[in-house]
């Protein structure tokens, strides 16, 4: 699934490290989500949304939605 997290954890100047703290999941996890291998649960995108201040549709584009 395409997304922003990438972007949207390097204007935090965040690690994929601390990214990963911060959601209670693995830099590996991070990696994963960032590169697009992993499409998140429905939980961690909520989380992740919520740690950024944005809805989920403007971090996470679904093209067969």
């Amino acid at each position: 699934m395409k997304n922003t997290l990438k972007l949207l954890r390097t204007e935090k100047g965040w690690t994929q490290q601390q990214l990963g703290d911060a959601l209670g999941v693995s830099r590996q996890a991070v990696n994963a989500l960032e590169t697009e291998k992993h499409d998140p649960s429905l939980d961690l995108a909520y989380r992740i949304a919520v740690l950024f201040g944005r809805p989920v549709e403007d971090i996470f584009d679904n093209p067969h939605a």
